[in-house]
């Protein structure tokens, strides 16, 4: 309670420096106040409790993954200081909603009531039509706005309508007395209706197949860092929440929910790395790519007693390949009218460390050792062999052959092609972020146990 509390303080903060044209001083003090977060929410940890009557839970899942969520705001809330630096106004608005964003994000994995989901949902969601929409100027952007807000609130409302049949089946909107009703019989069939109509609004929130259309017109039209933010934050806070939604209100699987969730995670690792591979797009790329990962988490769902962990190294692992691989491109293309791979053509010649970042976080999101991304397939695969779905496992791993062709499209672009234009300074805060995102990366994928003992 105190994390989400201090975060919305923080970004009050950011609207109030407006005001007092306090405008150099909000990335460095946001940066360090959400470090200050981060301690304060590890403080958290060893201390379980609910607040205002069990609307917020914290417990040792909600505050991993929180700290998660800080971890990749504090990189997006740093790249601002140079993505906007030539909309100096601005700037305070688009950090203060990255900074709501997360207060939004940590809602959604610390609710006890499906009141407080729904807020959590909304706000992170609104936070993101406005970024998806912010570049005013350009056709693309207000598209990519449209679209989503749009497509968003139709989930929103379908979800919506799953947590009034849920209420209407229980009498309840506490989790934990939805949980403990679900365990008897005689509950009412509109219960897994309501359930299952939530679950669809939260795959469209992953853009799992067949939710997924928005996606990769949403992820090209809008700015470069809000593709980030979707790509990263939004796509593991949704994931987390749909496996907190899943677990907290039903205590057991279906045969024909299971299916539904094996069906679901093939069409999306099969359709998105297909689609990926035409794509000469970085951001749709990417969009595709994420696609095809959110079909790679849904598989924890099939474990759902010991599956926390599991989930939590591997959005670690996709989360910090994509903060470290978006912060080199979004430097590579912030002076380009597109972003096609033809703009990374010789940048391991004009500049070897930005490019080396971009390889391995490549490699990682492709599942190749020594990257976190190899060992977080290798666990999530072990145990949905364990679960019973050994032929799931097979096509994930034919899905990641797969992958390595349209990563290595860019890679050999990279390293093989001639450079369009000579070497340029690089403002260091892009350094700084795509260095320490990929060596956080790296030393998750050396020593899994500091990600994996947090949820024992």
């Amino acid at each position: 309670m105190q994390t989400l509390i201090a975060i919305s303080g923080l970004g009050v903060f950011c609207l109030i420096a407006e005001i007092f044209n306090l405008r150099k001083l909000i990335v460095p003090v946001s940066v360090l106040g959400l470090l200050t977060i981060l301690g304060l929410n590890l403080t958290e940890f060893s201390t379980p409790q609910s607040f205002y009557n069990n609307m917020i839970v914290v417990d040792k899942f909600s505050v991993a993954f929180s700290s998660l969520f800080i971890v990749l705001t504090i990189f997006l809330v740093a790249l601002s200081h140079d993505v906007y630096k030539d909309h100096p106004t601005k700037i305070s608005d688009f950090v203060a909603i990255k900074i709501f964003l997360l207060a939004g994000a940590v809602a959604m994995v610390s609710f006890g009531n499906l009141s407080m989901f729904f807020l959590g949902i909304e706000v992170l969601s609104i936070s993101l039509y406005i970024l998806a929409a912010s570049n005013r100027l350009n056709v693309k952007s207000n598209e990519a706005g449209m679209k989503y807000f749009l497509m968003g609130s139709f989930a929103s409302g379908i979800i919506l309508f799953g947590i009034c049949l849920i209420y209407g089946a229980t009498g309840y909107f506490d989790v934990a007395e939805i949980y403990d009703l679900s365990q008897g019989a005689g509950l009412p069939s509109w219960f897994p209706i309501g359930l299952t109509l939530v679950v669809l609004g939260m795959l469209f929130k992953i853009a799992a197949v067949p939710f997924h259309f928005w996606a990769p017109d949403v992820y090209e039209g809008s700015p470069a860092l809000t593709t980030a933010t979707m790509s990263t934050l939004a796509k593991v806070v949704a994931m987390a929440t749909l496996y907190k939604l899943v677990s907290g209100l039903n205590s057991n699987l279906t045969p024909t929910f299971e299916m539904v969730i094996v069906v679901v995670s093939i069409l999306s690792m099969t359709v998105g790395n297909i689609m990926a591979l035409r794509q000469h797009n970085v951001k749709r790329m990417l969009a595709f790519s994420g696609i095809s990962h959110a079909g790679f988490m849904l598989m924890a769902i099939l474990s759902l007693s010991n599956a926390a962990t599991t989930l939590l190294y591997y959005t670690a692992a996709y989360a910090l390949a994509g903060i470290a691989s978006f912060a080199v491109i979004i430097y590579v293309t912030r002076n380009k009218d597109n972003e096609d791979i033809l703009n990374f053509n010789g940048l391991g010649k004009t500049n070897p460390l930005l490019a080396a970042v971009l390889t391995a976080s490549l490699l990682s999101m492709a599942g190749i050792p020594i990257f976190s991304g190899f060992f977080a397939k290798f666990m999530l695969f072990t145990q949905t062999i364990k679960a019973g779905y050994l032929f799931l496992v097979i096509i994930g791993v034919v899905n990641s052959i797969i992958s390595v062709g349209y990563y290595f499209k860019l890679i050999l672009a990279m390293y093989t092609k001639e450079p369009n234009e000579q070497k340029q300074a690089v403002p260091v805060v892009y350094y700084f972020v795509a260095v320490v995102a990929i060596v956080l990366n790296i030393i998750i994928g050396l020593c899994p146990w500091l990600v994996t003992n947090l949820l024992q």
